[in-house]
């Protein structure tokens, strides 16, 4: 088993192995102290890994609430947050009870949210199912709902208890949800990791691998930049433009999709940067992800400025200038337009 511990304020361990669903409640006893759980997970997951986590729960002696959201970004709302809290309060749960997010990014970042938010703040354990939740947002503590003006804008900083990731999970993973994971995989060989990103281009690294490379770097990063103010916006690398083509799209171009779009964009505006926006989208083509944009640079720019990374007229965006040399570049919001138009006009 991989284990990687995550030094912020609250440090916990993320373990990575193949079969570990079938093991989650002697992972969980380690580090809760809980009697009542909620287990939430979505439409999808339920049928696959719901029985087998419940099952482990319940044979260890918690008392497992099952709660189940529609499948899908449109479930990460005000309307589930609040009917979820509820249902903590109606079941009597207490500050040593816990939340179990079993799911993807939507799932993770409900369930921390209000683990963050009900009894002002009660354990949760992270079980990432998608790639992308597993090499990003299960890690680092950021959990949200949407609001109807933008994607994230109500949540808080809140650290998981534990992260338990079973690589065998991807399996079961269509090709298209595969690839959005691989847009925040590629992210961390532009930013952070050539050796990664090569790796990539040549496809010899396994899941698991993958993963735990992913993780690692992001639990430095983590643990560098809790709070997001300094080295940690290098992980918003695409995501300024993509969090845009998402909004314009109406939520249409998953969260992946919409990244590949963002990175394409900044690469191909960086000023001598040619070389590697052609690697940057072969690679994001070889994994099925597109790189073409369909908004324009005004659609794109309104949509930007609802984006929490904004701060009063100033923006923070992330350039690799050479791979795996991200760096944070401060700028007026309306110098987006210049970047914009650069990466769009290719």
């Amino acid at each position: 088993m991989e284990r990687i511990k995550v030094g912020t304020s609250r440090t916990y361990e993320i373990h990575i192995e193949e079969g570990l669903l079938g093991r989650v409640a002697e992972e969980c006893s380690a580090v809760l102290k809980s009697e009542k759980l909620l287990l939430l997970t979505d439409s999808n997951v339920k049928p696959l890994y719901g029985d087998v986590v419940c099952r482990s729960l319940t044979d260890a002696g918690y008392r497992v609430t099952e709660y189940v959201i529609p499948a899908g970004e449109d479930s990460k709302n005000t309307e589930q947050y609040l009917n979820i809290v509820s249902t903590l309060a109606k079941e009597g749960f207490s500050r040593s009870d816990a939340i179990i997010a079993l799911g993807g990014g939507v799932v993770g970042d409900l369930a921390g949210f209000c683990a963050s938010s009900y009894l002002r703040g009660i354990p949760f354990v992270q079980i990432p199912t998608t790639l992308l939740a597993c090499v990003d947002s299960s890690v680092g503590g950021k959990t949200a709902v949407n609001l109807p003006e933008g994607k994230n804008l109500l949540g808080a900083f809140y650290q998981p208890s534990l992260v338990l990731i079973d690589p065998l999970t991807l399996k079961t993973l269509n090709p298209a949800v595969y690839a959005d994971g691989m847009a925040e995989v590629i992210k961390y060989g532009m930013i952070r990791d050539p050796e990664l990103f090569t790796a990539l281009e040549n496809h010899v690294w396994t899941d698991t691998q993958i993963i735990t490379r992913c993780v690692s770097i992001k639990s430095q990063v983590v643990a560098e930049d809790e709070f997001d103010n300094g080295c940690r916006l290098l992980l918003n690398y695409g995501h300024t433009i993509g969090h845009a083509v998402e909004k314009c799209s109406r939520f249409e171009v998953s969260h992946g999709s919409a990244v590949a779009i963002g990175m394409s964009v900044m690469a191909r505006a960086e000023e001598d940067g040619a070389d590697l926006a052609d690697r940057l989208d072969a690679v994001l083509k070889d994994y099925g992800l597109p790189t073409a944009c369909k908004f324009s640079t005004e659609e794109l720019y309104r949509a930007a400025m609802a984006d929490k990374k904004r701060r009063n007229q100033t923006l923070h965006i992330i350039t690799v200038p050479t791979l795996g040399q991200g760096t944070v570049v401060s700028i007026p919001v309306e110098e987006l337009n210049t970047y914009l138009r650069k990466g769009l006009s290719v």
